[in-house]
């Protein structure tokens, strides 16, 4: 352990990892206050929150917009939780 530790390379890409990190935990932060704002918009109007159309076609969007090295089906599956979980969250501040 001590090797890796004493590694410039190593501890260099464990930084780059540790800030990107910090950007997908920023990302999503400011995905859920969009989102709520969203969804509050929607309910004040008597709008249904959840649009599975739109869903579909984010999903196909990202997609294709998608250049690698996440695969197709990786993609998929970090945004269906990404939309499960900012479900739950919203819910959730939305119970507070």
């Amino acid at each position: 352990m001590a090797e890796q530790n004493d590694d410039h390379l190593i501890r260099q890409l464990r930084e780059q990892i540790s800030d990107a990190d910090r950007t997908i935990v920023e990302a999503i932060n400011a995905r859920l206050k969009l989102v709520a704002r969203l969804k509050s918009y929607k309910e004040s109007r008597g709008m249904s929150f959840v649009d599975p159309e739109r869903e579909e076609w984010m999903l196909s969007y990202l997609t294709r917009a998608n250049r690698g090295p996440l695969s197709a089906e990786g993609l998929q599956e970090i945004f269906g939780e990404i939309l499960d979980l900012t479900k739950r969250e919203v819910a959730r501040d939305a119970a507070d």
